[in-house]
């Protein structure tokens, strides 16, 4: 196949997952075409067995709204309406609630496989995206004037040229490899085990989090008595933690979160992935962007990933809704300016709430109680974590923002 075979956009979005797939669909709502391409085929049936469940922070809901997804996943929502972090062995907790700025929410949990088939549902109505998938690309060369890009799908090769390329990729971004842009990894010789338990009680709404010397656990609230559990595990004792039978397994994850939650009464299904933190040395370049993992993979500690690499598709959507050419040099120097404070912010906290809340150092005990007890009783401080909590740092796109009470 040409490229002159058929109609195409000036924007390709290579990867289709959950942040690629939220560009798409920002795009399409403000009236630009776009070609999605996804190395996995396209799903009319049930989702996957992703056992991850989302925190989501109330600027990211909002998003969603905004680009037409969330009506196809509230149903399994689950409103939070705060969340109560602690550290094994330290005094002090940290409470932040969503009455606390005059709201019913500091944002929702839900399942990744649901957000990802709402993803699913709202591409399926998209009038300006064009959606290659199974597809993959097989060669990307960028100069000032296009990027020349061949697509392989299961009809053969597609040659085109387009005006900007989006690395959506994920974390071994082949993009960002092609474009030559360096990434700074770091091991945290961890891995994180994810699945849900049942609770002897509901957790009415709060999301606990627990730091400790073998690293952060999580329960997120889900619907009814379920909530999702978070566990880090040192690397080396994954596979043993995952070979426990369930009541083995909940008597660890009760060790691991305490009793503030209550009793844990059954665990389903669950997965480990290694937790590794890999930061692009650049968000632009000729031609190109990257976005969400490909652009900063970051500790899941905080549930920081998804709703920042959305803020990242919907400030890309937002700068390329003024028109002109979507590539333009100066476009994407104002985009990598716009999402530095807001990634950076998001880099610093995550990693060093996994090293210094984690670390097994009994002498940082006493810092980290006062930092626990500054951040609960200091109002700016705790203003500044409430409002960061709820997807709000740096310049927000305009579709996450709302009049707060």
């Amino acid at each position: 196949m040409s490229e002159n075979d058929g109609a195409h956009a000036q924007i390709l979005i290579v990867g289709g997952g959950l942040v690629g797939s939220s560009l798409a669909l920002a795009l399409d709502a403000v009236g630009i075409a776009c070609t999605l391409v996804e190395a996995a085929p396209q799903r009319t049936d049930a989702p996957s067995v992703e056992e991850r469940n989302l925190a989501l922070a109330r600027a990211t809901v909002n998003g969603l709204q905004a680009i037409g997804v969330w009506a196809h996943a509230q149903a399994e929502a689950q409103p939070m309406r705060g969340v109560l972090v602690s550290r094994a062995g330290d005094f002090g907790s940290l409470r932040l609630h969503a009455h606390e700025a005059g709201l019913d929410s500091i944002g929702h949990t839900l399942p990744a496989r649901a957000l990802g088939a709402a993803l699913q549902s709202a591409l399926g109505v998209a009038r300006q995206v064009e959606h290659l998938a199974p597809a993959r690309v097989r060669a990307l060369h960028v100069d000032a004037a296009a990027a020349r890009v061949e697509i392989e799908t299961a009809q053969g090769v597609l040659t085109r040229r387009y005006a900007l390329v989006v690395g959506a990729d994920g974390s071994e971004s082949l993009v960002r490899a092609a474009l030559g842009i360096g990434v700074q990894r770091h091991d945290y010789r961890q891995s994180l085990i994810v699945g849900q338990v049942r609770c002897a009680r509901a957790l009415d709404g709060v999301a606990y989090e627990r730091l400790g010397d073998d690293g952060p656990a999580a329960l997120l609230p889900l619907a009814g008595a379920r909530a999702g559990l978070v566990l880090g595990v040192a690397a080396e004792a994954c596979d043993a933690v995952l070979a426990l039978d369930d009541v083995a397994y909940l008597a660890y994850a009760q060790q691991r979160l305490g009793w503030r939650a209550g009793r844990l009464l059954h665990a389903a299904r669950r997965q480990a992935w290694p937790i590794r933190r890999s930061v692009a040395a650049a968000l632009v370049a000729t031609r190109a962007v990257l976005v969400g993992n490909a652009a900063q993979t970051v500790h899941p500690i905080g549930a920081q990933g998804f709703n920042l690499g959305l803020r990242d598709a919907l400030t890309l959507a937002e700068l390329l809704a003024a028109g002109g050419d979507p590539g333009d040099a100066a476009r994407l120097a104002a985009y990598g300016a716009r999402r530095a404070p807001d990634r950076d912010g998001v880099l610093r906290f995550t990693h060093a709430l996994a090293t210094l809340g984690c670390l097994r150092q009994p002498a940082l005990a006493p810092l980290r109680s006062l930092g626990m007890l500054a951040a609960q009783v200091l109002p700016p401080l705790h203003q500044r974590l409430l409002r960061h909590g709820m997807g709000w740092r740096g310049q927000p796109p305009r579709a996450v923002l709302e009049t707060l009470p």
